[in-house]
């Protein structure tokens, strides 16, 4: 299956379960894969027969900023759930990172990533 992928797009908002998180913010950064068939497109030259990448980047940003989630696991779902939705691709897969996890330690980010389907895959 071909694929159509966003990558680190980063937003700031509101999410966690500390209430810390949840008044004073943080970065979040998503990377997002839909999987479609390109050929269409790729045969045709036509932006109408594929996924606009700016309308995916604008539907992603309006979820993570749009309201609060306690777990990105949420987050995630809702973003899932946004693109299959609004977009022709047969599963997508969503990974949401928490550069600023409130976790003792070192790390770069913890994260959560889920796969979902159209159809049940």
């Amino acid at each position: 299956m071909d694929k159509i992928i966003l990558e680190g797009m980063e937003f700031f908002a509101y999410h966690g379960v500390q209430p810390e998180e949840r008044t004073l913010g943080q970065r979040f950064i998503l990377d997002v894969e839909l999987l479609l068939d390109l050929r269409p497109a790729g045969i045709s030259d036509d932006l109408d027969r594929t996924v606009n990448y700016g309308r995916v980047f604008e539907t992603v940003q309006s979820i993570v900023c749009g309201r609060s989630y306690r777990l990105i696991e949420a987050l995630a779902e809702a973003v899932a759930k946004e693109l299959l939705e609004q977009f022709p691709a047969d599963q997508v897969k969503v990974r949401v990172k928490k550069p600023q996890a409130p976790v003792p330690g070192r790390f770069a980010w913890l994260a959560v990533e889920i796969t979902r389907g159209k159809y049940g895959l």
